[in-house]
């Protein structure tokens, strides 16, 4: 215990046992002259007076612990808000290193100068002074006008006309009883038409990302199109203010019942002293006098509200923002990763599809042997899990193979494929060559679906997922079925399997048509080719 507080305790408890001494002679005095006359009143107020001593001491006691409690609560609590940030920092920190390692892994060196400038900005923030607050909204809410009003000074052209603001700006500003500097920054107007428009709305959609706070502006309720917008920042955790401008142009009816109407569409991720009504540019008016008055901004609301945010939450915001930007940084580097592993993996099974058919197509069996493709399965994992920084040897590459090839058959696909591919290619293949030609390509479709598996199997860390194998393979023959991708395999299938084996099997007939002809017609043919 601080020795303040023992000092307090040991003080008043002495106080209390010196008066209970003190009042020990009185109370024995008056016990003395009541007795004589009235025995038993007496010895209710000697009773009496003991009790109120004992709920003294106790209120005392009881007080003390509830002092200590709050004070240890309250000490608690801003020794954690104190700490928090840094957690975050110190996270967001951990994340940037972790991506720096992750760029070794990206082929895209423009990609990958992207990511590093869009890190070390990252890094920078982390020690930035300032409160970064975005406004952010439709082109006609008003967004440039509230921030005339905010800084005090005109900073932007502002008309009625959408599109007023073509890039992001900045403005720089002090509020009291902040110590840290305000940016403020006017975005440009979402939902515009055109591809201008678009563009600038991706710039606006980007810099509300980068926001420590976000103020919302609306002129109206909120459309879906604005709702849309709104709800997918508040998810990403952007603190947000709900920003209902030009209440000037409504009645106050009318203005309770947008209120009412804005409340109740957020109210599952912004609280109702988040939604601020003001006015920011309220229009001019003339008086009985035929003077023409200039009413000033009512945007006072809104300022209460951002000091008050920013004072109590002003370090977490920074805090959680530097975070946010660092986790979706990752993110992207691991979507540029997985779509150049997907591009590898790729290529790997487009190499070794056609292989598989080359394979059964020189030695066609009865049916498609999955022994002799379960060899150049074997290579091709191996292979992917190399896309995947997995090292496979061989035999855990050939186990994997048979595993999958005996999955084909037991779940049908096989046959199925067979039968799907059969008639895809009756339609284009000679009566003649339909047998090697099924075999062929079904060995290289079959090839592409185990490939597409293992592909699956790598993504999620060597596991099969909770369906395992079967579920794997199921979902990656279905998805081999559709339309569009059949029409395109067979076509590949005609121009890398049946041309060859048409090819092939045009020279054997003519080797046949000659060693068939008389040897008159042989001799002629054998002077012709030594005259050429």
């Amino acid at each position: 215990m601080p020795l303040p507080r023992l000092i307090i305790l040991v003080i008043g408890l002495s106080l209390i046992f010196w008066s209970i001494i003190r009042l020990i002679n009185s109370i024995y005095r008056l016990y003395i002259s009541i007795a004589f006359t009235a025995p038993l009143l007496a010895n209710f107020l000697v009773f009496l007076i003991m009790g109120l001593l004992g709920l003294l001491i106790y209120a005392f006691v009881y007080y003390f612990n509830i002092f200590s409690s709050r004070h240890n609560s309250r000490e608690k609590k801003r020794r954690t808000n104190l700490k928090l940030p840094e957690q975050k920092t110190e996270a967001a920190q951990e994340n940037l290193q972790a991506i720096r390692n992750q760029m070794q892994q990206i082929q895209d060196k423009v990609a990958q100068k992207t990511l590093l400038k869009r890190s070390q900005e990252i890094a920078e923030n982390l020690n930035r002074g300032n409160l970064k607050v975005v406004v952010f909204g439709t082109g006609s809410a008003g967004k440039t006008s509230l921030v005339n009003a905010i800084i005090g000074d005109i900073v932007g052209q502002v008309e009625p006309t959408m599109g007023t603001t073509k890039i992001g700006e900045s403005y720089c500003l002090k509020l009291k009883g902040l110590s840290r500097e305000i940016t403020i920054v006017d975005t440009p107007g979402i939902l515009e038409a055109g591809i201008a428009g678009t563009e600038r709305e991706e710039l606006a959609r980007q810099l509300a990302t980068e926001a420590d706070l976000l103020l919302f502006v609306v002129d109206n309720d909120l459309r879906k199109s604005e709702y849309k917008p709104l709800e997918i920042l508040v998810n990403l955790g952007k603190r947000s203010l709900l920003v209902f401008n030009k209440i000037d142009l409504y009645t106050e009816e009318e203005e309770g019942d947008i209120l009412k109407q804005l409340q109740d569409r957020v109210q599952s991720f912004i609280a109702e002293k988040d939604i601020i009504c003001l006015s920011a540019n309220p229009p001019f008016f003339t008086s009985e006098t035929g003077e023409i008055i200039e009413p000033e901004p009512n945007i006072t609301p809104l300022i209460k509200r951002l000091v008050a945010i920013l004072r109590a939450e002003g370090e977490d915001l920074i805090a959680d923002n530097i975070l946010l930007q660092s986790q979706r940084l990752g993110e992207d580097a691991k979507k540029l990763i997985e779509r150049q592993r997907k591009r590898g993996s790729e290529q790997i099974i487009e190499r070794y599809q056609w292989i598989s058919a080359g394979v059964i197509s020189i030695t066609p069996l009865p049916v498609v042997d999955m022994l002799a493709t379960a060899a150049v399965n074997a290579q091709m994992v191996m292979e992917i899990g190399k896309i995947y920084g997995c090292e496979i040897n061989s035999e855990r590459g050939k186990e994997l193979a048979l595993s999958l090839g005996k999955t084909l058959v037991s779940l049908g696909v096989v046959k199925g494929a067979v039968d799907l591919l059969g008639k895809a290619l009756q339609l284009n293949v000679s009566t003649y060559l339909i047998g090697k030609a099924i075999q062929g390509v079904t060995a290289a479709y079959l090839t592409r679906i185990a490939g597409k598996s293992f592909v699956e199997y790598f993504r999620h860390d060597q596991d099969w997922g909770d369906g395992g194998i079967t579920e794997v393979v199921q979902r990656q023959f279905q998805l081999s079925r559709k339309d569009e991708f059949l029409k395109d395999f067979v076509k590949d299938a005609i121009t890398k399997v049946v041309q060859p084996l048409t090819d092939s099997w045009t020279e054997e007939t003519e080797e046949i048509d000659n060693f068939q002809k008389s040897p008159l017609q042989q001799q002629a043919i054998l002077e012709d080719e030594d005259d050429w």
